[in-house]
């Protein structure tokens, strides 16, 4: 997990975006509008930016609602900041953020624009507490970008958890994916574009020939293609995307743009970032009979796997909170 993503606004990464984005995202950052409204100025530092991920992704700040005074005045159903300190406003986002009153944080919102894997948005899509937008390949051509694993995530199946990975691949077996992952995603394209008959930049490729429809030319590309949407959400439900897929159990790909995301909540709501890394990501829940196992422990009983009464996979995974390996 990351914290604010290393980035300077005024020089943004070219190679993510297309020559026609940068150019739009130029004229955007070039504006200025006087609001009434509140602002995050770290935030205003990036918005409309495209921040790198994977090999020719991005997440970008569109646009926001809000800002940790919206969460207090919320809460207190109040009007402005009147005389109230930095740390009454801490103080009470963190209280709201440990007892999971979480209707204020729903007062904050905001959009996204987000270049990504298609087998990494079908994970996201999971999250149905958004609103999204993604581009249409049945009215447009997908331009030819699809995603190979870099050599340090390059791993084989796991021998204990069946939808994780286990040890990387090394040598020629590594060489031989990468090479068969490019070259059906490159014989994919070619055969896509053949279908249409036609470029993404508008080229006919034979005379006389219709070409098949793109929704229909559309079916023949690989879930490594890459796709974009406009993604919209707010502040109680981002975090909650967050907390699972930032986690170290989530899929290395989708990890890493939730890590992007990190940053981007950090310099958001700063306040809200800290209470949510305190008491919720970084934070332990136990049930019942674990927190019975723990309250047995600090009496000076000596309590094991077979009298906790718990499951071997919950008594693992409490002695991991409370005694991690190596420590």
């Amino acid at each position: 997990m990351s914290t604010a993503p290393k980035l300077n606004p005024e020089t943004p990464p070219k190679a993510v975006v297309t020559e026609e984005q940068q150019r739009d995202i130029d004229a955007l950052r070039a504006e200025s509008s006087p609001t009434r409204r509140a602002t995050v100025p770290a935030l205003e530092e990036i918005l409309y930016t495209a921040i790198p991920v994977l090999d020719h992704g991005f997440v970008r700040v569109v646009d926001y609602m809000g800002d940790d005074g919206a969460v207090v005045q919320a809460a207190r159903v109040s009007y402005g900041r009147g005389t109230r300190r930095a740390t009454d406003d801490a103080g009470l986002i963190n209280y709201l953020m440990r007892h999971w009153h979480t209707t204020p944080f729903e007062m904050c919102e905001i959009k996204l624009h987000v270049k990504l894997p298609i087998f990494v948005a079908r994970q996201w899509i999971r999250h149905r507490t958004a609103n999204v937008n993604e581009y249409s390949a049945r009215y447009s051509i997908l331009d030819k970008e699809f995603y190979l694993p870099a050599a340090e995530h390059l791993s084989a199946q796991s021998t204990s958890n069946r939808q994780g990975r286990g040890e990387l691949l090394t040598g020629s077996e590594a060489a031989r994916v990468i090479e068969l992952l490019r070259s059906d995603a490159e014989r994919a394209y070619e055969h896509y574009e053949k279908m249409l008959n036609e470029t993404a930049d508008g080229h006919h490729i034979e005379a006389g020939h219709q070409g098949l429809a793109r929704e229909l030319a559309r079916m023949n590309l690989s879930l490594n293609f890459y796709t974009q949407w406009y993604w919209k959400t707010d502040l109680h439900n981002l975090m909650h995307f967050l907390r699972l897929r930032a986690d170290a159990h989530a899929q290395y790909e989708i990890r890493a743009y939730a890590d992007a995301m990190f940053g981007i909540l950090e310099r958001w709501v700063p306040l809200t970032y800290h209470a949510f890394l305190n008491y919720r990501f970084a934070g332990v829940q136990l049930s019942r009979d674990a927190f019975g196992v723990v309250r047995r422990m600090l009496a000076g009983e000596k309590v094991d796997r077979e009298s906790s009464g718990l499951s071997a996979r919950e008594w693992r995974e409490l002695m991991d909170v409370i005694a991690p390996p190596g420590s």
